[in-house]
């Protein structure tokens, strides 16, 4: 599909058509001139039939003037398809994992990620924030594997929440279709990859696929709400502070287990005005440095919010991902994003300490909100 630029008059059209086979008439004609002059030069030119050393000084630099354009000529043209491919491949990646607008709803928004896979956008790790008649809801989630394999899952999830997140009225028919999709796509990807098997067999690869999954759901009044499938719980920047938003114990991740007949929602308190989430995925706590030593993601934070009373967004995202990649020497081993959600919505009056009876209490109400499962 063609985009027209604003601006653009639409005439333009058929003179950048009427150019493409100009184009390729030049791409193949050049390479065929280039070799016709050195074959017409060898068999015609008497200076080529000499043996003596001019004769020979001359011969040398014509074929080495022919080489020369020839070389210039293809990398010209590997050049020019190299750029559309990468164009076609970052349109794509993009559709798949879109760029979040910088306002939502009147959340401050700012999000990255780094790709494991050089010349990759998207790798195994997704984001997505949506604003919808139930409140502002966000996904966070992480691939098993990394870089391109991950892609087809990343988009059988993203895709089934999109359509979810409008149309279930709770987190918990949000992850089970989730879950379903995860499920569905597992299938479609076993037939294609054994066809023998005519589903998933256990005993594949790919029946050991599993998806860290992440859901919050942010209320008008800034009350958060969480569903945890075996993903890190965010950090709250209230100020200059860094805390967990909770510390419940999550769900397996999707895929290996199924889910529980139950889905208790863990309530995270309030998101006030000013205060912030940090999101991330586990590449950004799991990268090494030379050492091996693992990067200090809490400190890095910390250190980033404290340059500014009031987070913003942008600014902590570039220093974390700074000291990260800093830390990990250049680009780290697995997949990293990160996704930060700032109120800036109008405060609404509360009661004096409501805030910290409100933390309190949920935390004794819910300890752990969610059953012990060993081994994950």
């Amino acid at each position: 599909m063609i985009r027209i630029k604003a601006g653009v008059p639409r005439r333009t059209r058929p003179r950048t058509r009427a150019r493409r086979p100009l184009r390729r008439a030049l791409a193949l004609g050049l390479p065929t001139v280039w070799g016709a002059i050195a074959i017409t030069y060898k068999l015609t030119c008497p200076l080529a039939q000499q043996n003596s050393l001019g004769a020979r000084i001359v011969t040398s630099a014509v074929f080495f003037a022919v080489g020369t354009g020839l070389i210039v000529q293809v990398r010209r043209s590997l050049l020019r398809e190299l750029r559309q491919i990468r164009q076609i491949a970052g349109a794509a990646q993009n559709a798949l994992l879109r760029p979040l607008p910088p306002r939502l709803d009147g959340l401050n928004i700012a999000a990255a990620q780094l790709s494991a896979e050089r010349g990759a956008v998207v790798g195994g790790d997704l984001y997505e924030v949506i604003a919808t008649e139930h409140g502002v809801r966000v996904v966070m989630g992480d691939v098993r594997g990394h870089g391109i394999s991950a892609i087809g899952t990343v988009a059988a999830v993203l895709g089934s929440f999109r359509e979810a997140a409008h149309d279930e009225p709770d987190l918990e028919g949000v992850l089970r279709r989730l879950e379903r999709a995860l499920a569905r796509h597992l299938r479609e990807r076993a037939r294609a990859e054994h066809p023998a098997s005519g589903g998933l067999d256990p005993d594949s690869p790919v029946a050991e696929e599993f998806v860290t999954v992440l859901l919050l759901e942010i209320g008008r009044d800034g009350e958060v709400r969480g569903l945890n499938c075996g993903h890190p719980w965010p950090y709250l920047l209230s100020g200059a502070n860094v805390e967990p938003l909770a510390r419940a114990d999550p769900l397996p991740p999707l895929g290996p287990f199924p889910l529980p007949t139950e889905l208790p929602f863990v309530c995270c308190g309030q998101l006030l005005p000013g205060e912030a989430l940090f999101l991330y995925t586990d590449g950004a706590e799991d990268a090494r440095d030379t050492r091996g030593r693992f990067f200090p993601l809490r400190d890095a934070l910390t250190a980033a919010v404290a340059q500014h009373p009031l987070p913003v967004p942008q600014s902590v995202l570039g220093s974390v991902f700074t000291a990260l990649l800093r830390h990990a020497g250049g680009t780290p081993t697995d997949d990293v994003a990160i996704l930060i959600l700032r109120n800036d919505r109008r405060p609404t009056p509360t009661p004096s300490g409501a805030r910290g009876t409100a933390r309190q209490a949920t935390t004794a109400q819910h300890p752990t909100n969610y059953p012990q499962h060993n081994g994950v």
